[in-house]
């Protein structure tokens, strides 16, 4: 049966027969209240999340995952704490001048297992970390890969169909960080040595994240000077909040509108808190495409009745601004063309037209209507489903949370774009990630504009694949999403940046 799948945050699950690398495994002491005995000198990060999210043998690992990964894995390139892509196995690269080959020489090392880092590994390691993205919206982002391959013992060249300028960005996501040799699958991936810029270790109630040696495979990013330990922890955000302001722990990472209130109402942490200029998709995508919500009018209809004003105005951030597209304005490949859906009509109009609809449904079917969805319950959750209710009310439809594990009839969406573009918004929403109200047209003209070289058919292409995706209505835009972090006094280990995730290795570096 289709059903909507949630590619990038989903957040995995531990079963009694993974097989897990020990070393990456998060003992479940840390989701025990309690004291935290970390380390002297080491500096206390939380990230929110749970234990599950520190393994390491996921293709598709959880967000709160990711800047461990990152950690502890090492892909050809790399983010600093800007954002800002930084070398990783490879030391330097050029392009070409038609944009169509990268071409990487890589840094003389070697692997945590002690074997040398070669171009012939390398490129086996990648290319299998790309096809394991395949059924993944991230395999999407990497159609134009056309070939991968060793041409020297420090030289992998990466060929593509038609230009791709982020594709340094993509190289550098912790989803294509690479094990030393095997297949990127859970049978083996979590064992695998890597290259990577920290080593981590179990340490009383969390992991112990250490800089890897000079010589031994650290990452030529490693911070430079004097460094120290970090002690992780993955935790809920209201105990991570509360010992940020108990002073237990220095650093609190994965924040979200979920848990926007536990931070901002904090008296303690206001001067602490940090928002992430992130964009990205946050809105509701139809998971069951049955019923009243078979039919693209009627999916039409609850995107007609949210009032998003009233919902910006619940959350209370300054310049959270509500959306109805499903691109955001100004990413390359957006020419302008497609605006904001139903401007001119007002809120009573659009609610009148949604509730003729549902009308003629319960005329039809002879019951009342009742929509479900799945999502998080979470204080910002809370808020945003409150004001859902009221607006599904209004057109004459009951709205039901089910848990975030289950299945509903919708889904909260809350993700981050991993890069500046149209292709990657419209790849989030095609049927390699939303089944049951997705539009296959509209990814025909995805694909076709990701491998065409003129940029202005390119733009031609997204825009009508745009307008063909918002067509089937599988996706109903609220907002763009919301990252948060609190942080002490850090000098350049943390840095608000676009990404909304924040890597580990710069907070190693002691300040001053």
């Amino acid at each position: 049966m289709a059903r909507f799948r949630l590619h990038y945050r989903q957040r995995p699950r531990l079963h009694s027969g993974s097989r897990l690398h020990l070393a990456l495994l998060l003992p479940l002491l840390a989701l025990l209240p309690g004291a935290c005995n970390r380390e002297q000198g080491a500096l206390g990060v939380a990230l929110i999340g749970t234990a599950a999210d520190a393994r390491d043998d996921q293709v598709n690992p959880s967000e709160a995952g990711l800047p461990l990964r990152a950690a502890t894995r090492a892909g050809l390139v790399g983010f600093d704490a800007e954002g800002r892509v930084v070398p990783g196995l490879a030391e330097r690269w050029i392009v070409t001048a038609d944009g169509t080959s990268y071409i990487f020489r890589l840094r003389e090392g070697y692997w945590g297992g002690g074997g040398r880092i070669t171009a012939q590994a390398v490129a086996q390691s990648l290319k299998r970390a790309i096809a394991a993205q395949s059924d993944l919206p991230l395999g999407r982002d990497l159609l134009p890969v056309t070939a991968v391959r060793a041409m020297a013992e420090r030289v992998v060249e990466i060929d593509l169909a038609a230009p791709q300028p982020d594709l340094l960005t993509l190289l550098a996501q912790p989803e294509l960080t690479l094990p030393e040799t095997g297949r990127v699958s859970s049978s083996n991936a979590g064992r695998a040595r890597t290259a990577g810029a920290m080593t981590a270790r179990a340490f009383n109630d969390g992991l112990l994240l250490l800089p890897a040696r000079k010589g031994a495979g650290g990452d030529p990013g490693t911070p430079a000077g004097a460094t120290r330990a970090l002690h992780i922890e993955f935790d809920r955000a209201e105990r991570a909040v509360e010992r940020f302001n108990g002073g237990a722990v220095d650093v609190v990472l994965g924040g979200t509108i979920d848990s926007l209130p536990l931070a901002t109402g904090s008296r303690l942490t206001r001067g602490n808190l940090l928002l992430d200029p992130v964009t990205g998709l946050y809105g509701l995508a139809v998971e069951r495409a049955d019923g009243f919500l078979a039919e693209p009018p009627n999916r039409e209809a609850l995107a007609l009745a949210v009032d998003r004003d009233a919902l910006v105005a619940r959350i209370g951030i300054d310049g959270w601004q509500p959306t109805t597209r499903l691109v955001a304005p100004g990413m390359d490949g957006d020419e302008g063309a497609v605006g904001e859906r139903w401007s001119g009509i007002g809120m009573a109009q659009r609610r009148a037209q949604a509730a003729q609809r549902v009308a003629h449904w319960r005329k039809l079917s002879g019951k009342p209507l009742t929509i479900t969805i799945a999502m998080t319950d979470g204080p910002g959750s809370r808020l945003v489903l409150a004001q859902l209710q009221a607006d599904f009310a209004a057109i004459g439809a009951a709205l039901q949370r089910v848990p975030e594990s289950g299945h509903g009839d919708l889904r909260l969406v809350d993700l981050v774009a991993r890069y500046p573009r149209a292709t990657w918004f419209l790849n989030q929403l095609s049927c390699a990630a939303i089944r049951p109200a997705c539009n296959a047209v509209g990814d025909a003209l995805v694909e076709q504009a990701m491998r065409e070289a003129d940029p202005l058919r390119r733009s031609q292409l997204l825009t009508r694949a745009e307008a063909e995706i918002t067509a089937a209505n599988g996706f109903i835009p609220l907002a763009r999403p919301i990252r948060w972090l609190m942080a002490r006094s850090l000098g350049a280990g943390i840095t608000p940046n676009p990404w909304g995730w924040h890597p580990l290795p710069p907070l190693a570096q002691t300040p001053g």
